[in-house]
């Protein structure tokens, strides 16, 4: 099912909350991962999964749930956030974070807390973990609320990195530029994975700094959402983002080319929301049109107004689509 934003009223998000506990848990290969629970310890299960792949958990995503009714999991993937050791050390070696490690962390966690089946939410590189850790183990996911869907396709990043660039080529020429000159020709991405663990600071700054400005270039339109945020990281969090970041999407996550999608069908029965801004160019629809075609449990909601970085009627539809799963 498909259904496109109305002028509904605008909900709020819950009151801010600390959690009741939290911790760093080993996963292996030198790696400890921050993890928190707030809200109901008790209550329904779920799990936030951020994006980037490195920008670590964002706090605020606390509020999305009802702390009656839901006990909220939120935690920082390998090398950024609270996790251990963090990438903005270029000496940390991050051959062991790859989307196998990140699942296999997701699926320790869960043993660690206890816990039997959770919601699933996140967006961007969030959905595509989602998908791949929900496809891997779907006897313990019990629904799943995924927000500017991406399964981090090769013509996905393509799009990102590239194709983007007929709107702004100007700043694309800048991103591009920051390179080495040996080295702007051929695939960007790989290239900016190569020289963002350059042994010269300057050179490390240089590029986070304008592999960010162009992320915020490709939402600079966006003037309901958040605009600017890539930038306005902290050095630190900056260059764990663009090391990560650069490092999954050269090696196309490890993903086989539409490997999520040819999957769907292990989905069946996660009753799912997709919830995507028609005006995202980081992420064009069509991902999660797709998907929706794919898996039949799944509802497409359409924010008309949103792009990437969210609209507060996308805030409105992602509260909603919470709210009802823990009714049920």
């Amino acid at each position: 099912m498909v259904s496109t934003s109305s002028e509904a009223p605008v909900a709020e998000p819950f009151p801010p909350i600390e959690p009741y506990a939290k911790g760093l848990l080993d996963v292996g290969d030198g790696n400890q991962i921050y993890w928190e629970t707030s809200g109901n310890p008790e209550g329904k299960p779920a799990l936030v999964v951020h994006g980037g792949p490195g920008s670590g958990g964002k706090r605020g995503a606390r509020k999305t749930f009802d702390p009656a009714i839901y006990r909220i999991v939120l935690f920082d993937q390998r090398g950024c956030g609270e996790s251990l050791p963090h990438a903005s050390d270029p000496a940390v070696d991050l051959s062991c974070n790859t989307t196998e490690h990140l699942i296999a962390d997701m699926e320790r966690l869960r043993t660690h807390l206890g816990i039997d089946k959770w919601l699933l939410y996140g967006g961007s590189w969030g959905s595509t973990l989602i998908l791949a850790y929900a496809e891997r183990f779907p006897e313990r996911v019990s629904e799943i609320v995924l927000v500017g869907v991406t399964m981090t396709t090769l013509e996905e990043t393509d799009w990102l990195y590239n194709g983007v660039a007929r709107f702004l080529p100007e700043q694309w020429e800048t991103f591009r530029d920051a390179l080495p000159p040996d080295q702007r020709d051929g695939d960007i991405v790989l290239a900016y994975s190569r020289a963002i663990n350059s042994q010269d600071p300057a050179t490390r700054t240089a590029l986070m700094r304008a592999w960010c400005a162009w992320e915020d270039a490709v939402i600079s339109h966006e003037s309901l959402g958040n605009p600017g945020q890539y930038s306005a990281k902290d050095d630190a969090a900056m260059l764990a983002f663009v090391r990560i970041c650069s490092h999954f999407f050269a090696n196309a996550a490890w993903l086989a080319e539409d490997q999520l999608l040819d999957n769907a069908d292990k989905l069946a029965g996660i009753p799912g929301v997709l919830i995507h801004g028609r005006l995202d160019l980081s992420s064009p629809l069509s991902t999660a049109w797709e998907l929706a075609k794919a898996w039949p449990d799944a509802e497409l909601q359409v924010i008309d107004d949103s792009g990437h970085t969210g609209s507060p009627q996308m805030r409105t539809a992602v509260l909603e689509a919470v709210a009802r799963f823990g009714r049920r």
